[in-house]
């Protein structure tokens, strides 16, 4: 299981940030504020619900597939093909899965650009949780049943360490991608993460060859 943004490609890519701008003209232009204050709310959402989409739900009924095509709306190709990313995910056994609190279409036109969407059996996205975001326990639980999944067996690669808890509380395996931008919410802690990969696709490249051995 694969968290999509700043997991599968690194955050110094700066793909998120096109949609972390888009999300604060979004509010600025659907609440009448001035961006400074948007961008306030926004984040004040993103902490206190998990993504700003659903605080914007919450408090101001907004459509969320409206939210969605405006806020993925973004360049993908400042992407580069990933093929050394492509050729360890070939050699990684197991069935392997999207799980974001994004978009499908966004999803997909990421992992096109990567150069890796033929090693992903599925996307499950925000829509597919019925729009309730991780680290809400339920989404985990609506994710597991939908693909008839096997915590025991199951590992999940995530940049945010807070989205790797409910993972483990289930039995998964947790692999904490960290990048030098991950910024920590005050007290987020990280002892429940199995591994850390500061490189993902070297750390995938040593786990195939340890998997795939006699």
């Amino acid at each position: 299981m694969f968290d999509l943004d700043n997991t599968l490609y690194p955050a110094s890519a700066n793909l998120f940030a096109q949609i972390d701008h888009r999300i604060r003209a979004f509010i600025a232009r659907t609440l009448n504020l001035g961006l400074d204050d948007a961008f306030a709310l926004q984040k004040k959402y993103y902490h206190e619900h998990g993504t700003s989409l659903r605080g914007l739900m919450i408090h101001h009924g907004v459509e969320p597939d409206v939210f969605l095509e405006y806020v993925h709306d973004i360049d993908h190709s400042v992407l580069p093909p990933n093929p050394a990313l492509e050729a360890a995910l070939a050699a990684l056994p197991g069935r392997k899965l999207v799980y974001t609190n994004g978009s499908t279409y966004h999803a997909e036109q990421t992992l096109k650009r990567l150069g890796i969407d033929a090693h992903f059996a599925e996307i499950f996205d925000i829509r597919a949780s019925r729009y309730i975001p991780k680290p809400d326990a339920r989404a985990y639980a609506e994710f597991i049943a939908k693909h008839v999944i096997a915590p025991e067996r199951a590992a999940m690669f995530e940049d945010l360490p807070r989205n790797l808890k409910p993972a483990v509380d289930l039995g998964m395996t947790a692999i904490w991608v960290r990048h030098p931008e991950t910024r920590l919410l005050p007290g987020e802690g990280t002892d429940h993460c199995h591994y850390v990969a500061d490189d993902l696709t070297a750390w995938l490249g040593d786990a195939g060859r340890t998997l795939s051995a006699p």
